[in-house]
């Protein structure tokens, strides 16, 4: 069957199969090639019975091999090739089922499914990640931007789209390490609260606050967006909505909703797909995200329409995750035989198929971020989107409702 499926699909570049009797056979042709080294010949029944979960599953259990050209090439050359395949329909009925018994994210359970991911040895993600710690999408202005750079970037780039004034009090829901709120405090001038789900996160972002000398100005929260009451003039939530749960979308806008003041903007950064509705990948709900899912826009704006906010911004970035992830692919790879000694073969073969399969989405499979920005007033945000890419860009000031209506009532 295997064999089969390469031969149907296989039209860029060349796939070798090498099986452990030495036998090989050949898909496709030209380059790049690629090979799977096969140390146990169940791997292939397993996968064919399964390709979405047990490819990763097959591949941390040793029972396969990429060749030289090493895991990254190998998955990005599969995964264009197998793009197609794995783009099929899922009924509605089976979604909606699934979403309930997978993303059913009660506050309870989300304390756990963030602690799984995000509660691993600091260390780790020192390797990987920016000095700043973002792990999210860096926004590249420029292809010869070094990481670091490109996640300053990305923070300024989401300062420019809240509309921020000095001493204005801002919400970071799902705040990591807080390097957004660092940026923020720093650049804008304004008071931040950042709420995290992971102890881990939560101490070493407390430390770095201290650190900084901005306990004045930042305080993060051990607690959940649902725990949450108080007023702000911002709300920013930056890689924290693909672990809501389609089941919880209508309560997360809400509750944005309901924390922002008249006049409050806020801005909405999550992974997301370029498709209908779907299902989570298996392999990644159980390994990485367990309860986590990356929203079609149809159903962000399906939960936001409903709320009393306006969507007064959507922007769509759409290869910026696919070089960040190659960044800490390639960081990754510089410690792995560090990482092997403080955790294990198996561990590193898991988060390296992580990365370079996570890669592969965003180059092949549809995934995107999107930017949501969303008010309470329609003219809370400028008319146009100039004042983002403009340094000398006035201040918008809100227009109070009334004078607002009466505006509309004179043009009427």
């Amino acid at each position: 069957m295997i064999e089969r499926l390469l031969q149907k699909y296989m039209h860029h570049g060349t796939f070798v199969l090498r099986y452990p009797d030495g036998r090989e056979a050949r898909f496709g042709s030209g380059a790049p090639e690629i090979s799977m080294v096969l140390h146990d010949r169940s791997a292939l029944r397993r996968i064919a019975r399964d390709p979405g979960f047990q490819l990763g599953e097959t591949y941390i259990r040793g029972l396969w091999s990429p060749g030289p050209e090493g895991l990254q090439v190998f998955l990005d050359v599969a995964m264009r090739n197998f793009a197609p395949m794995f783009r099929q329909r899922v009924n509605p009925a089976v979604r909606m089922l699934r979403a309930l018994i997978e993303q059913g994210n009660k506050v309870a359970r989300c304390y756990r499914n963030i602690a799984h991911h995000y509660d691993v040895d600091e260390w780790l993600y020192r390797q990987f990640l920016d000095s700043g710690m973002f792990y999210s999408c860096a926004y590249f202005e420029r292809p010869d931007m070094t990481l670091e750079d490109a996640q300053q970037a990305k923070c300024a780039m989401l300062r420019k789209k809240l509309l921020l004034e000095p001493g204005m009090r801002v919400l970071d829901i799902g705040c990591g390490w807080g390097g957004l709120a660092f940026h923020l405090a720093e650049h804008a001038d304004v008071q931040v609260d950042g709420v995290t789900l992971s102890r881990e996160q939560l101490r070493v972002a407390r430390e770095e606050a201290r650190r900084r000398g901005l306990d004045d100005r930042v305080r993060f929260l051990y607690q959940d967006y649902r725990e949450h009451d108080d007023q702000y003039d911002r709300i920013v939530s930056v890689g924290m909505f693909e672990h809501v749960g389609t089941p919880n979308y209508g309560t997360f806008f809400q509750r944005v909703h309901d924390l922002l003041k008249p006049d409050g903007v806020a801005v909405l950064h999550t992974i997301g797909r370029q498709e209908p509705p779907g299902t989570p990948n298996p392999w990644l709900n159980k390994y990485i995200f367990p309860g986590g899912y990356t929203p079609a826009l149809s159903e962000v704006m399906a939960a936001l329409e409903p709320t009393p906010l306006h969507a007064t911004d959507i922007e769509f970035w759409r290869l910026h995750y696919a070089e960040t992830l190659a960044e800490w692919y390639r960081r990754f790879q510089k410690v792995r035989v560090e990482a092997v000694e403080r955790f294990d073969q198996q561990f590193c073969r898991m988060w390296e198929f992580y990365l370079a399969s996570c890669e592969g989405t965003f180059r092949w499979w549809g995934q995107v971020v999107f930017h949501v920005q969303m008010a309470k007033q329609q003219d809370a945000v400028p008319l146009t989107r100039d004042y983002l890419y403009r340094e000398d860009a006035p201040a918008v000031v809100s227009t109070p409702p009334a004078r607002s209506r009466a505006r509309q009532s004179d043009a009427a």
